[in-house]
């Protein structure tokens, strides 16, 4: 079935768009065509940038108290959940993630980021009094204004969330630029918070090219832009941001590294590597795919890899039994096979895989499958060890010490992840502070709603999540009183 939106979501309305052009999503499973929508061009975006401002100065949002603003949040979590079915279909159409996948690296983190933020609206210091040398002065915290919130294809449903959720919570108003390849599960997520009450005007979603993107970032009224993606593409948005001294946030890219300490109980610790840095078929910015082993430890360590990566099926992804589904796009996969035969030319040896996805099903022989490739002998100087290669890769770098096994973490331009592996957790967690990135896990990765998200050099600017990914939304203002001044009860 072919999804069709012939109206723009605009101001938190359907409207018809100002010409008859057509973006065409294709899914990367069966290379045929899944869903069509309405091209924004940028006379549509001109206009959904002034609703965005209209909304923001009636104050028609931004003065709704925040507890309520909050409530939305719950309530779009509690639809979102009702029909995440749905949502996990459509993101499996149109991105190639198997439903089981889709459930639980989008919907499981969507939901938490969305009950963290409704929670947090009640909790959060939106103003305060402060005592100082002159006297009192009251500090608010106050929305940032019109957001351009622009984000990747890869993991689309959370990563719109983790923007839109403390956005709309600061009181600000925004316009959503998701990719051009992934525009149906956004599209989907913006009408829950229509359907929850979001009043009109506050948010839009642009279904356009990059062209359309660079006009929304350079606009005069944006306040603030908020991005996911390359780190390419964040320098130039940064760029032109500079340009207007708007607010920028940038999620960028990542080549993180899993260190495997001696102690590691590599029965338990093997699978859980393996996900960790093939999740989403490896289209992770966190994914841990330099696995740093002890050298005492190596030939153990690639062969616990080997194994777990055989018992993963690559394959359609409405299959039950699937794990690997195929990459986003068949520009993505000549780009990841280009890396497979780079490390071989440079000297790394393939411990597994490397070679085409046999026994596909007819109906998905044209999708564009990798198979999973685990490579030995790397040095930390080879292409596919400092590459950001966004395809499932793994590298397995042999280490001396722990010393040398921090230094080889840290020769990276990326600090967005990783991990340590050990029994001893308080060890652990010394060797992970000292891993210039900017978050960690112990025996395993994740990243939790409540607790900042961002990384260090290439990797980004700013955090997402936690009290921090709401503090990026705000403007604070400081309001200096009389001396002898003292807070009413009001």
């Amino acid at each position: 079935m072919v999804v069709v939106h012939d109206k723009l979501f605009s101001g938190t309305r359907w409207t018809d768009p100002i010409t008859t052009g057509v973006l065409e999503v294709t899914s990367p499973a069966t290379n045929t065509v899944v869903g069509r929508v309405a091209e924004t061009t940028t006379e549509d975006l001109d206009e959904m940038i002034s609703q965005a401002r209209d909304s923001f100065e009636s104050g028609v949002w931004r003065t709704t108290p925040p507890a309520e603003r909050g409530a939305l949040l719950a309530r779009v979590a509690d639809m979102l959940e009702e029909r995440q079915a749905e949502v996990c279909t459509l993101l499996s159409q149109e991105m190639g993630a198997p439903a089981s996948a889709a459930s639980m690296i989008q919907v499981t983190p969507t939901l938490g980021v969305l009950r963290y933020y409704s929670r947090l609206a009640e909790s959060f210091p939106w103003s305060e009094v402060r005592q100082g040398d002159f006297g009192a002065s009251v500090v608010t915290r106050q929305p940032v204004g019109v957001v351009a919130a622009i984000t990747a294809w890869n993991v689309p449903l959370y990563l719109n969330t983790a923007k839109l959720a403390p956005a709309l919570l600061s009181g600000s108003s925004v316009v959503l630029k998701p990719s051009s390849a992934t525009p149906l599960s956004a599209l989907w997520l913006a009408d829950l918070f229509r359907e929850a009450g979001l009043p009109e005007g506050v948010l839009s979603v642009v279904t356009g090219p990059s062209s359309v993107g660079d006009h929304l970032v350079s606009h005069p009224d944006v306040d603030k832009i908020s991005f996911t993606g390359s780190t390419e593409v964040g320098k130039h948005i940064a760029g032109i941001a500079a340009q207007g001294l708007k607010r920028c946030s940038l999620e960028l890219g990542g080549k993180s590294a899993a260190i495997v300490l001696e102690d590691a109980d590599l029965a338990s610790a093997a699978g859980t590597m393996v996900f960790s840095a093939l999740m989403n078929s490896g289209q992770a910015c966190v994914s841990q795919n330099r696995i740093l082993a002890p050298r005492s430890r190596y030939d153990e360590v690639v062969n616990a890899l080997v194994e777990n990566v055989s018992l993963m099926p690559v394959g359609d992804p409405a299959d039950e039994g699937t794990v690997f589904g195929p990459l986003a796009n068949h520009k993505q996969k000549a780009s990841v096979e280009g890396y497979i035969r780079m490390g071989v030319e440079e000297g790394a040896t393939i411990a597994y895989g490397g070679g085409e996805v046999e026994g596909l099903p007819e109906h998905v022989a044209e999708g564009a499958y990798v198979q999973p490739t685990v490579f030995r002998d790397v040095d930390n100087s080879m292409t596919i060890a400092q590459e950001e290669i966004f395809g499932p890769v793994l590298q397995v770098i042999a280490y001396d010490t722990v010393d040398d096994a921090v230094r080889i973490a840290n020769d990276s331009e990326y600090g967005l992840a990783g991990a340590v592996y050990s029994s001893d957790p308080d060890a652990a967690l010394a060797v992970a502070q000292r891993v210039r990135t900017g978050t960690m896990g112990i025996n395993w990765y994740a990243f939790d709603p409540t607790a900042p998200f961002g990384g260090f050099k290439n990797s980004g600017l700013g955090r997402e999540n936690g009290p921090e990914g709401l503090e990026a939304f705000c403007e604070l203002q400081s309001v200096l009183m009389p001396f002898g001044w003292e807070p009413s009860d009001n």
